[in-house]
């Protein structure tokens, strides 16, 4: 039975509601403590959730293809709320839901036209979205079944449907709940969270249609209020640079091994290390160049479905992206040689030992292992 992958995955860290917690006015210091709370009882219901109960609830779209509802939980905890947009319904005169609803939908076509994958479980899922969560509340979360949005205390935060790489990020954590379900803690935790910042990114390239070069590989730019020292929640091209504020506290993430947090909090630091894999995506994006859905986000899309298991850590991610990447463009491509290079830049060496599903593999099982992943492209 597993249990693990039903936790709640929030878009704020549980390091920046602290420091609020402690830094803030009153006001804000009793939001942070009343989101803090909101997450804690919210994992709590997740982990009693069983696979076959979570399967239960799932909503095919009725016609198999996109289908998304978005609900108004009026300002109350209620889930998932008054339903107010439909599939295929005009615009609301409200933005959040607007938001969420086109949002929702850009990640599915990203999904589904780039991937071949229909909805979050590939068995066309409906998108369900509930705005306006509490009131004032800080966060943004997919908890299993459903998405769900606060909106914000509008002093350190603004509605969290403003950026559309959180939603991108928070529907990922659902694919990554049907695929590889990463155990969120240690490692393998900050690999679910970069997996969803990568693919968030890659929402909001899509839906622009930028090149590797032009995206600014900010997650959550948008988000943050006027008044805060910051650009965003997360930078992949500069992780540690995204926001310095006295009531926020600092970016913690590294971009190196060298620079590993090891830590009990934030379930082993999964929104801090995530850092140093998606600084390697953003090198392995540049490297290749041009847009990075297709090519560096098609490495990493295979590698998450095909390839990591519930407790696979970074170097596997390295080793298994690097055959995923042979096995696409071919051995020594520019493709595979861009992987190679963007692990490089956080420390990690892919030839090293641990190839394929065996870490710490011995080198002759390595060499075989990147033969057969190579030689479906030669």
């Amino acid at each position: 039975m597993h249990i693990h992958h039903h936790s709640m995955n929030c878009i704020v860290p549980p390091h920046m509601l602290n420091n609020i917690a402690t830094h803030g006015t009153k006001e804000q210091r009793s939001l942070a403590i009343s989101t803090l709370k909101t997450s804690a009882q919210m994992r709590g219901q997740r982990r009693a959730l069983a696979d076959f109960a979570a399967a239960s609830f799932r909503v095919a779209a009725v016609g198999g293809g996109k289908e998304r509802i978005v609900y108004d939980a009026k300002n109350g905890s209620s889930l998932p709320g008054t339903p107010v947009r439909n599939e295929g319904d005009a615009p609301s005169s409200d933005v959040a839901v607007n938001e969420a609803y086109d949002g929702a939908g850009i990640t599915y076509d990203l999904y589904k036209n780039v991937y071949g994958r229909n909805s979050i479980d590939d068995n066309a899922m409906r998108l369900d979205s509930t705005v306006h969560y509490k009131k004032g509340y800080d966060n943004a979360f997919w908890d299993g079944e459903q998405m769900v949005y606060g909106d914000g205390d509008g002093d350190l935060f603004n509605r969290f449907t403003i950026a559309i790489d959180v939603i991108g990020h928070e529907l990922t954590h659902g694919v990554t709940q049907f695929e590889a379900k990463l155990v969120y803690s240690q490692q393998p935790g900050a690999l679910n969270e970069s997996m969803s910042d990568v693919f968030g990114s890659l929402v909001k390239q899509y839906s622009m249609n930028q090149t590797a070069d032009a995206a600014d590989w900010l997650i959550g730019q948008g988000l943050l209020a006027p008044g805060v020292n910051g650009v965003a929640l997360r930078s992949m091209k500069a992780p540690g640079t995204a926001y310095d504020d006295p009531v926020l506290g600092k970016d913690p993430q590294p971009g190196h091994m060298k620079d590993y947090v090891n830590t009990v909090s934030d379930n082993g630091g999964v929104h801090i290390n995530s850092g140093i894999p998606n600084h390697a995506f953003y090198v392995v994006a540049t490297q290749i160049g041009g847009k990075a859905w297709e090519k560096a986000g098609q490495i990493w899309y295979v590698t998450l479905k095909d390839k990591l298991t519930s407790s696979s850590n970074f170097q596997e991610c390295a080793n298994q992206t690097f055959l995923v990447a042979g096995s696409l463009f071919g051995a020594g491509s520019i493709e595979q040689q861009a992987v190679k290079v963007g692990w490089a830049e956080v420390g990690l060496d892919v030839e090293g030992s641990g190839g394929g599903t065996t870490p710490g593999g011995d080198g002759c099982l390595s060499s075989l292992l990147r033969l057969i992943g190579a030689a479906p492209a030669k």
